[in-house]
């Protein structure tokens, strides 16, 4: 399953922050157990030790401090139990998991041999390549506007796209330049990047406002931004967000960052 291993990686610091929280909680906790006995509507508390009375000493409800901790020890204790047995579970799969195992399985055999098997799954770089291969009509570019080339000699809009456009080409990464999107109840939007995750299979679109300073420009990019989450393309997700003023201009490591992070 793509995207697994990132989650179980997820679960594992969930599990571990868990952990330290409990055990450092316990450190502190009283002795004994709790004991609670309820008879019509009325409660009583009992504080219950190995070497104490079976039934426990009675803890008058004035001592609410002492209740309140023993519940929480025996809650944590239940909590420490559970979280380091699916730690541990966790642990053992990420041992020897490789989300690519299938894939790997096929790319090892002989090239002649691949001409003669139906993969269960298509590699990625033949999803890659068939997801590229899709033709597409951009938007067009009005009459007088700069020529500006990528590295790749596409045509750009923006001294900042084409900043977007050579990283992505240097580094290898490939995109679709405006291709056209429709966003239901919105219309056809043309994201300035477009991209295919190989962890989820599904596009991720790179938007990049460079106005924000000019007030209609940026009213404009919010409604879009809104036409995008109304259509379950959230920002983080699979949708990644970059800005620009004449005083802020676009940072190559926040770029680095995002291309980490989701791409």
């Amino acid at each position: 399953m793509k995207g697994l291993k990132e989650m179980l990686l997820q679960e594992q610091k969930r599990l571990e922050q868990i952990l330290q929280k409990t055990t450092e909680q316990l450190k502190d906790a009283p002795c004994g157990r709790l004991r609670v006995s309820k008879r019509k509507n009325w409660t009583q508390y009992y504080c219950c030790t190995e070497r104490g009375k079976k039934a426990g000493t009675y803890i008058s409800k004035k001592n609410e401090s002492l209740i309140r901790r023993l519940a929480q020890k025996s809650y944590d204790e239940k909590i420490l139990k559970l979280a380091g047995k699916r730690l541990m579970q966790i642990q053992r799969i990420l041992k020897d998991y490789d989300e690519e195992e299938i894939e790997k399985i096929f790319l090892k055999e002989h090239g002649e041999r691949q001409k003669l098997i139906q993969p269960v799954e298509p590699a990625w770089q033949q999803q890659l390549q068939r997801w590229m291969e899709k033709p597409y009509e951009g938007k067009s570019f009005r009459e007088g506007l700069p020529v500006i080339l990528t590295e790749k000699g596409e045509r750009v809009r923006s001294k900042s796209e084409k900043i977007l456009a050579d990283y992505f080409y240097r580094n290898g990464i490939f995109y679709k330049y405006e291709c056209p999107l429709y966003l239901k109840n919105f219309g056809i939007v043309y994201p300035d990047f477009t991209f295919l995750s190989k962890k989820t299979g599904e596009e991720v679109y790179w938007e990049h406002d460079g106005r924000m300073d000019d007030p209609q420009y940026a009213q404009n990019a919010v409604k879009k931004i809104h036409a995008y989450e109304e259509n379950d393309i959230y920002p983080g997700d699979r949708l990644i967000l970059t800005f620009e003023t004449e005083q802020v201009v676009l940072d190559t490591r926040i770029i680095e960052r995002f291309v980490r992070k989701y791409l």
